[in-house]
């Protein structure tokens, strides 16, 4: 018998780390909805309606019409995020005053369970507009739903190319590789299946004795490091040239006004500071999770 808390609506269930999360909750025996603005175009994507998961419309800036979208479900999933602001959507809309939104229509929701996800390094002093908006949203969920749990995962990969190899392409095309500041920071890039099964373990748990997760996976290398791995991998030589952050500002400061910028001020900013997971903080083996190495995988 299914019990309510594996009866689930995911949010920003179309997106990258979304569409993970509802195909490993379906693995796992759950009956998942995935919530969108756009449900006619996420109809038409592979995977969703051929699978049996419903499409549910949901809209941030429709308080009513979202209260009723997440009524009748056990648990909600909140991966809604955005990197780059525009004129429709602002970090404070989405991930501070939607997550408030939700958070709200959760506690009122008797019973109903609630996971977001956040980020590595979220900092309410944080110069950067981004880093801090998921450091306040974070604050304003855990305020308004005490129970809730936050995840902080590092920087995503997967098998299908991402991150990893977006930065193939790059090390393919360019004979020179701009580095961010001198290319030291330290990433702990983590599986984005790791974090599905993370939602999945935390939903399946009763009472998570822990409420925030920060999610890394076994490999921390810097950031120069990631491209020299690539550049071995594939069997060029390339220069790899160091570029001031400033440079980076005001490159992504131009490339805004693209409609898909390929670079935007909230990458630069993570991009300034270690993206690892505390050394005093839950993570996956709190879960029972041993996270998968991008090395061992063959992908770095």
């Amino acid at each position: 018998m299914m019990t309510s808390a594996r009866i689930v609506i995911v949010l920003g269930g179309t997106g990258f780390l979304g569409q993970r999360v509802v195909r490993r909750l379906q693995e796992h025996g759950c009956q998942v909805s995935t919530g969108t603005r756009f449900p006619e175009a996420a109809a038409a994507q592979s995977g969703f309606a051929s699978n049996g998961i419903r499409l549910v419309k949901t809209d941030l800036a429709d308080p009513d019409g979202l209260a009723q979208a997440l009524s009748g479900f056990g648990a909600v999933v909140n991966c809604i995020g955005c990197y780059a602001e525009s004129r429709g959507q602002s970090f404070q809309g989405i991930h501070v005053e939607g997550a408030q939104r939700i958070a709200r229509i959760v506690r009122r929701n008797d019973g109903q369970r609630l996971i977001h996800i956040s980020g590595i390094g979220a900092s309410l002093h944080s110069p950067s507009a981004y880093v801090r908006s998921r450091a306040e949203g974070e604050a304003a969920v855990r305020s308004i739903c005490p129970g809730a749990i936050v995840l902080r995962p590092g920087v995503m990969f997967s098998r299908s190319g991402a991150f990893f190899g977006d930065l193939q392409k790059i090390v393919d095309r360019l004979p020179v590789i701009p580095l961010f500041g001198t290319g030291r920071t330290r990433l702990q890039p983590v599986w984005a299946g790791d974090v599905a099964e993370a939602v999945c373990r935390l939903l399946d748990a009763p009472h998570a004795r822990r409420k925030v997760f920060e999610l890394g996976g076994p490999d921390i290398l810097t950031y120069r490091g990631i491209l020299q791995r690539l550049t071995a991998r594939s069997g060029r030589r390339r220069v790899l040239l160091p570029v001031p952050f400033a440079l980076w500002r005001i490159a992504a400061a131009v490339l805004w006004v693209m409609r898909n910028p390929p670079l935007t001020q909230a990458q630069v900013a993570l991009m300034r500071q270690d993206n690892t997971a505390g050394e005093a903080m839950a993570g996956f083996a709190d879960l029972g999770i041993t996270p998968h190495s991008a090395i061992a995988m063959g992908l770095l």
